[in-house]
C-alpha cells in the first residue's frame, strides 16, 4: 500500500503540474484534478475511512458540506461542472452503502435524453447563420426599421438581438457578436462606451426568451413541458421585453442627444430593398413553430431542419466556405460540450437531492410559509435572481427546476407561465453582478470597466424588475399566445 500511495501521490503532482503549466488552468482546478487522481487510485481503502467519518457526521452534515464546497468553488471561479461534480463526489465518498458506480451511471444517463439533441442542432444552426452572412442582412433590416428613432444604433442593437435570438438561441454568442459589430460603430456616433456595452448585454437577454432559446429546450426536458408551447410563449415574452427596452433606449437617447441614423422617411422601395435580403432568415422561427405546431416535426427534428435551412442560406448568399463550415462545426462542439458537461454534473446532483427527499421537504416547508401562489412566486423570483447572480443559469435550472416546478403545480400556477418566469429570472441573473456572464463577456470584448457598466445599467435593472412583475402577476402575457395557437395551455 505504501508504494501504491507514493506512486499515486507522484501521479497526482504530475497531473496538477500538467494542468497548471501545460494547459494553463487555475491552481484550484489543477489541485482538484490531482486530488481526483489520488482518490481514484486509492479508493479501495480511502472510501471505507471516509464512510466512517460520514456516519459519525450524519447525512445532513455531509449534504451541508457538499453544498458549501460547491458554493466556495463557484466563488473561486472554478468551472460550474467541476464545482457541481465535486459537491456530488463528497456525498458519494462520505455516504456509506452507496456504490460510486452510480455516480458514473447518472453522469452519463443524464445526457442521454433524445430531447437534448435539440441543443447541438440549434447551436449549430445559429453558428452557421453567423457564417452565412445572415447577421449583416438582419442588421440592415433593423436599421431600416429603427433608423429614424432617437438613438438609432442603440435601437438597432435591441432589435437585432430580438431577431437574431430566433436564429442563434445563445445569449453569450449574441452578446459577443454585437459587441464586436455594433459597439465600435456606436462609439463613433457619439454613444458612450458604457451605454453601448450595457445596451448590448441587456438586449442579449432577449435571446434565450425567443424561440429557439436553449434555455427553453433545457427547461422543457427537465420539467417535461411542451417545448413547442414554450417556443410559442417566448414570442410574446421576448417581444414584450424588446418593446420595453426600445422605449427605455428612446427616453435615454432623447435626454442625452443620441441622434437617429437618418432623418428622412424611407421610401417603400428602400424598405423592400432592406427587407428582401433578410426575408428568408426571418422565416426560420415561423418554420420552426409552425412545423412543431402542425406535427410535421418535433422540437429536436426542428433543430436539424434549422441546420439544413442555414446551410441552404449560406449557399444562396455564396458566403459559406469549407473553412467556415469546419470552424462552425468546431464552435458547435465546444459550445455543446460546455452545456452538456453542466447537464451531466447537475444530473448527478439532482439524483442526490431526490434520494435525500430534498424536493419533498422543500415543498412542505414552502407550502407552510406561503399561503398563496403570489407569495410563492415572489419567493421564487427572489431565490432564482440571487442564485442567478452567482451560478450559471443552466446549472441552477437543472438543480432548482425539479424542486420548484412540482410546487408551482401544487399552487395551480400554469406550467408555461412558471417556465417563462423562471427563464426570465435566469436571464436577469446573467446580467447582474457579481458573476453575471453577459456582463463579463460584453465588457471583455468592448473594454468597458465593470463599475461604470453597473452604474449605467441601473435604469435597465429597474425596467427588468418591472417586466418581471408583469410576467408574475399578469399570466395572459405569457400564456395568451399559447392559448390562441394551441387552443389550450
Amino acid at each position: 500500500m505504501t508504494l501504491e500511495l507514493a506512486l499515486s501521490i507522484i501521479g497526482a503532482v504530475v497531473i496538477c503540474a500538467l494542468m497548471r503549466f501545460a494547459l494553463k488552468k487555475s491552481w484550484v482546478v489543477s489541485a482538484l484534478a490531482g486530488v481526483m487522481v489520488l482518490l481514484a487510485v486509492n479508493i479501495g481503502w480511502i472510501k471505507p475511512a471516509l464512510e466512517s467519518v460520514g456516519t459519525a457526521l450524519g447525512t445532513n452534515v455531509v449534504l451541508g458540506i457538499a453544498a458549501v464546497m460547491m458554493l466556495v468553488l463557484l466563488f473561486l471561479k472554478v468551472p460550474v461542472f467541476v464545482a457541481v461534480f465535486a459537491a456530488s463526489a463528497i456525498y458519494f465518498l462520505f455516504n456509506p452503502g452507496i456504490n460510486q458506480i452510480i455516480f458514473g451511471q447518472k453522469a452519463i444517463t443524464g445526457t442521454e435524453s433524445s430531447s437534448l439533441l435539440a441543443i447541438p442542432f440549434f447551436v449549430c444552426a445559429g453558428v452557421f447563420m453567423n457564417y452565412s452572412g445572415v447577421t449583416n442582412r438582419i442588421m440592415n433590416f433593423c436599421s431600416a426599421i429603427t433608423g429614424r428613432l432617437p438613438g438609432g444604433l442603440a435601437q438597432v442593437n435591441v432589435l437585432l438581438s430580438t431577431l437574431m435570438g430566433g436564429l442563434s438561441g445563445s445569449n453569450l454568442a449574441d452578446a459577443a457578436m454585437e459587441a464586436k459589430m455594433l459597439v465600435p460603430e456606436m462609439e463613433k456616433k457619439g454613444f458612450s462606451k458604457e451605454f453601448s456595452s450595457v445596451v448590448t448585454a441587456a438586449s442579449a437577454m432577449i435571446t434565450p426568451l425567443i424561440p429557439p432559446g436553449i434555455a427553453m429546450i433545457l427547461y422543457g426536458c427537465i420539467a417535461n413541458v411542451s417545448i413547442g408551447k414554450l417556443f410559442t410563449s417566448g414570442i410574446a415574452v421576448g417581444g414584450t421585453l424588446c418593446i420595453a427596452m426600445m422605449v427605455l433606449v428612446h427616453f435615454i437617447s432623447k435626454k442625452r442627444g443620441y441622434v437617429p441614423i437618418r432623418t428622412k422617411r424611407m421610401t417603400g422601395k428602400e424598405f423592400w430593398g432592406a427587407l428582401r435580403p433578410a426575408l428568408l432568415p426571418l422565416c426560420l422561427p415561423i418554420i420552426i413553430i409552425g412545423g412543431i405546431r402542425l406535427g410535421v416535426f418535433s422540437a429536436t427534428e426542428a433543430g436539424a431542419v434549422a441546420i439544413i435551412y442555414a446551410i441552404v442560406l449560406g449557399l444562396i448568399y455564396k458566403e459559406l466556405s469549407w473553412k467556415s463550415i469546419l470552424q462552425a462545426c468546431k464552435e458547435t462542439v465546444t459550445t455543446t460540450a460546455g452545456i452538456m458537461l453542466i447537464v451531466s454534473a447537475a444530473s448527478v446532483f439532482s439524483w442526490v437531492l431526490t434520494k435525500e427527499r430534498i424536493p419533498q421537504q422543500l415543498t412542505e416547508f414552502i407550502v407552510s410559509i406561503c399561503p398563496n401562489k403570489f407569495l410563492f412566486l415572489i419567493a421564487v423570483n427572489i431565490l432564482v435572481l440571487i442564485a442567478g447572480m452567482f451560478i450559471e443559469g443552466n446549472a441552477t435550472m437543472i438543480v432548482l427546476v425539479p424542486l420548484l416546478a412540482p410546487i408551482a403545480a401544487q399552487y395551480g400556477i400554469n406550467e408555461i407561465q412558471f417556465a417563462m418566469i423562471y427563464i426570465f429570472n435566469n436571464a436577469i441573473g446573467a446580467l447582474s453582478p457579481p458573476m453575471g456572464t453577459l456582463m463579463f463577456v460584453t465588457c471583455s470584448v468592448t473594454g468597458c470597466k465593470t463599475k461604470p457598466f453597473i452604474k449605467e445599467a441601473v435604469p435597465f435593472y429597474i425596467l427588468l424588475l418591472v417586466v418581471l412583475i408583469l410576467f408574475t402577476f399578469v399570466p395572459p402575457v405569457t400564456t395568451g399566445i399559447v392559448q390562441l395557437i394551441y387552443g389550450s395551455v
